[in-house]
C-alpha cells in the first residue's frame, strides 16, 4: 500500500494547473505534470533548480518583473507572459501560495497557473465576436484567392495550412455545439498567436481552420506546421469543470505553378485527413505528385 508522501506526490502531479514549489532557499522540489505540458519543460530539467535562474528564463520581464507582481498580487491572481520551450509566448494566469507547517511557520512557496484563455472557455450568453483572431470563412476565401493570383503573377510565394482540431467532433456530440464553438474560438486565437508576420488564418467549415502562409518551400512550411501543432498542444479547454486536452490534425501545401486553386487546396486537405487517419496530433505535406509524406 503507498504510504501517505506517494498518495500526495501522486495527488499533486495529477492537478489539472500548472503547480511548482519552492524550498526555502530557492530551489524548485516540485514540477508537476500539468507544469510540464503547459511550459514544455519536463520535470527533469527543473526540480533543483533555482528559481530566480528558472524565472530569468521562462518570465517576460524575468524575476524582478515577478517580484513586483507578487508584491501587488491579488487573490485571484495575476496575468504573466511565460515563455515556452518552442519558443512561442503564453499568457498564463498565475496566484501564489505560501507553504507553512502545522506551526504556521513557512517552509516553502507553491505558484498554481494555467493558460489564461481557459478562462474565455467559461461558459456564458453569446460570444463575442470581436473577440475573433482571425477572418470568417467568406473573408479567408476571398483572401485566398487574391493570394493565389498574386503568387501565379509571380509577386508572392504561398502555402496554406489545412488545420481540424482532433477533438472537435467528440466534443460537439458530447457537449453541444456553444461547448465546441467556444473551444474552436479559443483555438484560434491560441494558433494565431503563433502566426508569423503577414500570415492570416480562419475558420474553414466546422471544426476546422486555414492558415494562408508565405513560407518559401516545403520544408519550411511543414517546420511552421509542426510549430503550430507544438502551440495547439499546450491548450487545453474547459466547460463546466470538465477539462480537454486539445490537439490538431494539419495538411500543408505549398502553391504550385502547375495547378489550380482546387488542386492546390485539395492537396492540403488530403494532408489533413492523413493526419487525422494516422490518429491526429501531426502534420502531413502533399506534393503536388500525390504522394502523400507524414513530415
Amino acid at each position: 500500500m503507498a504510504d501517505r508522501t506517494e498518495l500526495l506526490e501522486s495527488a499533486l502531479d495529477n492537478l489539472a494547473e500548472g503547480l511548482v514549489v519552492a524550498d526555502l532557499n530557492g530551489h524548485v522540489a516540485l514540477w508537476n505534470h500539468a507544469a510540464e505540458k503547459i511550459t514544455g519543460y519536463p520535470a527533469g530539467e527543473i526540480v533543483g533548480r533555482s528559481v530566480r535562474l528558472l524565472l530569468d528564463t521562462m518570465i517576460e520581464g524575468g524575476s524582478q518583473h515577478w517580484i513586483v507582481k507578487s508584491e501587488s498580487m491579488v487573490e485571484r491572481g495575476f496575468l504573466i507572459h511565460l515563455h515556452h520551450k518552442v519558443g512561442h509566448e503564453l499568457p498564463i494566469l498565475a496566484r501564489i501560495l505560501a507553504l507553512r507547517d502545522v506551526l504556521g511557520d513557512l517552509i516553502g512557496t507553491g505558484v498554481l497557473f494555467h493558460p489564461a484563455d481557459t478562462l474565455d472557455a467559461l461558459p456564458h450568453e453569446g460570444f463575442d465576436e470581436d473577440s475573433n483572431a482571425g477572418r470568417s470563412q467568406i473573408e479567408i476565401e476571398d483572401r485566398l484567392a487574391s493570394l493565389h493570383e498574386d503568387f501565379h503573377r509571380g509577386e508572392s510565394l504561398l502555402g496554406v495550412l489545412w488545420i481540424a482540431v482532433d477533438q472537435a467532433p467528440d466534443l460537439r456530440r458530447s457537449h453541444g455545439t456553444r461547448a465546441c464553438e467556444a473551444m474552436l474560438e479559443m483555438m484560434e486565437r491560441t494558433l494565431a498567436r503563433g502566426l508569423k508576420p503577414a500570415e492570416e488564418i480562419g475558420r474553414w467549415g466546422d471544426n476546422e481552420f486555414l492558415v494562408l502562409s508565405h513560407e518559401r518551400n516545403t520544408a519550411m512550411l511543414a517546420a511552421h506546421a509542426q510549430t503550430l501543432a507544438g502551440v495547439a498542444r499546450t491548450t487545453d479547454f474547459r466547460w463546466w469543470g470538465d477539462r480537454v486536452s486539445l490537439t490538431v490534425s494539419i495538411g500543408a501545401a505549398q502553391a504550385d505553378a502547375r495547378e489550380g486553386l482546387c488542386a492546390f487546396l485539395e492537396r492540403a486537405q488530403a494532408g489533413m485527413l492523413a493526419s487525422l487517419r494516422a490518429g491526429g496530433n501531426q502534420v502531413t505535406t502533399i506534393p503536388r505528385r500525390n504522394s502523400c509524406s507524414p513530415s
